[in-house]
């Protein structure tokens, strides 16, 4: 059985200017310690689908339809309270920006220790300041015990990071969702995290969900990926065949705009136009408008199409 499935979720924003569905009708799967990649532009619904594994929607949306079942557990009918129990300890997230991750007046110390104390009432104080210090070390960050006492705005980035993946480890989750975990860094630091974070994932025997707008990524750490686009998954398999055969024109797109060392043309590739606003959808493919292959046939929403163990959602495989 696999640890996470996900079936036909949907998350919706109800607005005055009509329903945004930023997450619509998606399904996936992660087995236990596999790395998954989920990857798309900005706005694509990447963010909303890891922060709809928590519950952690607020208000005017919500998840309306589908499964999100862990360890056999459907979490979309667990309460509130019985969702925290499951926050930070079995599945962890670690948001995009650390910076705003860490509360600014509190020591590193005392935020890393109540993630602890919180789900282990009988751990004592003395045994989560180890635990802290253990962690820390683990994930390179120097002088580990002195760190406990310093405050967030005296680390640097790539620091408050190794801080923030430290703090989702404590627990030793199942699952960690990792929400463009390199963005606010430079690209030296960038590596040294996701190196740390597939090196942790195997340590740990956690499964890890990976959520960027960098295929480069996905392509070097993860086992499977998820293409989305515009609230709904166009491509999904083994990092092999979509990043080796793509099928979908978007996925062939996402690639193609990758630079390459041996490559004398001036501009890189971008694909034509924008995504299209979630309020203005047009009518069959999403991707039709910006899709040298579309025709009369696109005006009609692809079905799944299976090819072996990946599916696609598209008229035009060749």
């Amino acid at each position: 059985m696999a640890l996470l499935e996900v079936n036909n979720l949907k998350t919706h924003f109800f607005t005055r200017k009509g329903v945004i569905k930023a997450v619509d009708g998606i399904s996936f799967s992660i087995e236990k310690g596999e790395i998954l990649g989920i990857v798309g532009e900005s706005g694509a619904g990447k963010s909303i689908t890891g922060f709809s594994l928590l519950k952690l929607i607020d208000k005017p949306g919500r998840i309306v339809e589908g499964e999100i079942r862990f360890d056999g557990v459907d979490l979309v009918k667990q309460t509130e309270k019985q969702i925290q129990k499951i926050r930070g300890n079995e599945i962890a997230m670690i948001f995009q920006d650390p910076q705003t991750s860490l509360n600014p007046v509190i020591t590193i110390g005392e935020q890393m220790m109540e993630a602890i104390l919180y789900h282990h009432s009988d751990v004592s104080r003395k045994q989560a300041f180890a635990s802290c210090v253990d962690i820390l070390k683990l994930v390179g960050l120097p002088a580990a015990a002195d760190r406990m006492k310093s405050y967030p705005h005296q680390l640097s980035g790539g620091m408050k990071q190794r801080v923030v993946i430290a703090m989702s480890l404590l627990n030793n989750p199942k699952l960690l969702i990792a929400d463009e975990p390199t963005t606010a860094l430079d690209v030296t630091i960038q590596a040294q995290i996701l190196y740390l974070m597939k090196k942790l994932s195997q340590d740990f025997h956690s499964s890890l969900i990976l959520i960027t707008h960098d295929i480069a990524v996905v392509s070097q750490l993860c086992d499977k990926i998820a293409v989305m686009y515009a609230g709904r998954i166009v491509e999904y398999g083994s990092k092999e065949e979509v990043i080796f055969d793509p099928k979908h024109p978007y996925t062939k797109g996402l690639i193609e705009c990758l630079p390459k060392l041996n490559d004398d043309q001036e501009r890189l590739y971008q694909i034509p136009g924008i995504m299209p606003s979630l309020l203005e959808l047009p009518q069959g493919c999403y991707f039709k408008d910006r899709c040298a292959l579309a025709d009369a046939q696109c005006d009609v929403y692809p079905d799944k199409q299976m090819l072996g163990e990946r599916s696609v959602f598209c008229h035009k495989i060749n």
